[in-house]
């Protein structure tokens, strides 16, 4: 490379000295020319390489070249750095590409979603599949449901938080037919609270509902828990369980979860994506969060809009309103209360005696019982509801109606246990998680959160006594290490005497010699 320099520098034409480098190394004649140029710019010129095996032959990727690509996340020249290195330690040196041979090597030889997987993984190879879609179909033939956390934060009982959505769409018409809004983390309940809102067509759920042929679900533990399949093989829904981390399949959803938030959620106050100033941005400090009522009404009133004044693409410039009301695919509905009572957790049968109901160490009561007492019935009850029961005659499967917690604890004991938890929490680490992770109630409706747990009065005042004991400023007594007594000269009373611990043993000292004086004493007469 110094000898053709040294001819460019002499003015003399030295395209017939490139060709003959070129065909010696077996590479082209505009590598040779590029080797140049970077050696003219300063740079190191042509890299430690080899010849080519069979001159002519382009360089294609290898396994080697793949491996290296997914090992620096799809950075070339460190997979050419790495090859150049890898060639200096053999002897002779092998054949490296240059850099835009290796560029133009993987642009031919691997495809933009190979590429993108082998950098950044098996979801970013996703993005450039090609996903066929599948037929719009009927009303009610497949539902999709999932839950999503909102990116902003709420006022819950003065703590800011991030609701969770749990809602139902129908593919065919893209209509949100269900939904249940939970300030903590959804469950069970939440999921059979937006189902009774999808399927119920009466106010204010309708006109969308009945019952839908299959529902697609994402293997959430919730969904697919023993009460949540239970509902859904007594109402004669099939679940379609899905693969798991497979968006694509149910993207009727997955699309409805981006939409709410590019077209509700990013204008709300308490947005926790919202770009702020500065290295460490932080929340304004005098920033009003919305309230949990007020969330949910405004999100009611986004999805009403969504149903009726949306137009999605896919739907041909019509409203899910308009596509729903012009498909003739008839119905099933299920009346309310027994949807109800379809909705409930079975908890077996009991008897109904003098005191009530008995259920999970508790007593149950209600006005109806009365002139009853001696009946078997079936107990009946929602998740985390433990306020109240619904019963059920054994005999006749009967609605009796519902049981609320016998002696149920006042609002001020709710909330001196709550103050105690608190600060049983504050001392006790491990306490910490489950105080985190209180139950709500989830709502289809606008209103206030409503925090699940119900305490009988007994309970409270056990629980009260309980930490009011556990105060160790309280339980400090002070003889409760008895003093040394003392020494055995002085005169001490015997109730004091008698709260002291005794001495130790000691051995009898050897008898003292014949010469010894006498001991002084040490209890003068006048002292008795």
């Amino acid at each position: 490379m110094r000898r053709l320099q040294d001819v460019r520098r002499q003015g003399r034409p030295i395209s017939r000295q490139v060709r003959v480098v070129a065909e010696a190394l077996g590479v082209g004649e505009r590598a040779v020319w590029r080797w140049l140029a970077d050696a003219e710019r300063g740079g190191a010129g042509v890299v430690v390489t080899g010849p080519r095996e069979q001159a002519g032959t382009r360089f294609t990727v290898t396994p080697e070249v793949r491996h290296l690509f997914a090992l620096w996340k799809g950075n070339v020249a460190a997979v050419h750095r790495e090859l150049v290195a890898r060639a200096a330690r053999l002897s002779p040196p092998g054949y490296v590409p240059s850099l835009p041979t290796l560029h133009r090597a993987l642009r031919r030889d691997l495809d933009s979603g190979e590429r993108a997987g082998l950098a950044a993984g098996e979801r970013a190879a996703r993005r450039h599949d090609v996903f066929l879609a599948r037929p719009r179909g009927w009303r009610n033939q497949v539902w999709e449901t999932d839950h999503v956390q909102v990116p902003v934060l709420v006022d819950v009982e003065g703590t800011g938080r991030r609701p969770w959505i749990t809602w139902f769409t129908d593919c065919a018409t893209n209509a949100i037919t269900g939904l249940a809004v939970t300030p903590g983390y959804p469950s069970r309940e939440s999921v059979l609270a937006a189902l009774r809102s999808a399927v119920l067509r009466e106010d204010p759920y309708g006109p969308f509902g009945g019952l839908p042929e299959k529902v697609r679900v994402d293997r959430g533990k919730d969904f697919l828990s023993t009460m949540v399949m239970a509902v859904f093989d007594v109402l004669d829904v099939t679940v379609e369980d899905l693969p798991a981390y497979t968006p694509h399949l149910k993207g009727t959803v997955e699309g409805l979860n981006r939409a709410v938030e590019a077209m509700f959620l990013a204008a709300l106050t308490g947005y926790a994506r919202q770009p702020r100033p500065g290295k460490r941005p932080s929340r304004p400090k005098d920033e009003i969060l919305l309230g949990f009522e007020d969330f949910t009404a405004r999100l009611l009133e986004w999805v009403q809009w969504w149903n009726t004044s949306h137009r999605p693409a896919p739907l041909g410039g019509r409203t899910p309103l308009q596509a729903w009301q012009a498909d003739p695919t008839p119905l099933r509905d299920v009346p309310a209360t027994d949807l109800w009572t379809f909705t409930l957790q079975d908890a077996g049968t009991r008897t109904l005696t003098t005191r009530g109901i008995r259920f999970r160490k508790r007593d149950y009561a209600a006005a109806w019982m009365t002139g009853k007492t001696g009946i078997r019935v079936q107990v009946r009850y929602m998740p985390h509801h433990d306020h109240r029961i619904e019963v059920f005659d054994v005999a006749t499967g009967r609605y009796l109606g519902p049981a609320d917690l016998a002696d149920q604890a006042t609002e001020d004991q709710v909330s001196a246990v709550r103050r105690v938890r608190a600060a049983r929490t504050r001392r006790l680490r491990k306490d910490l998680e489950a105080s985190q992770r209180e139950r709500y109630a989830a709502a289809t409706e606008p209103g206030p959160p409503r925090c699940l747990g119900a305490l009988s009065a007994a309970e409270a005042d056990r629980e009260l006594g309980e930490a009011s004991e556990s105060d160790l400023s309280k339980l400090a007594l002070p003889d409760l290490i008895p003093h040394s007594p003392p020494p055995a000269h002085w005169r001490t009373p015997p109730a004091l005497a008698a709260g002291t611990a005794p001495l130790p043993p000691v051995s009898a000292p050897a008898d003292p010699p014949q010469d010894a004086p006498p001991e002084p004493d040490t209890h003068p007469a006048g002292d008795a």
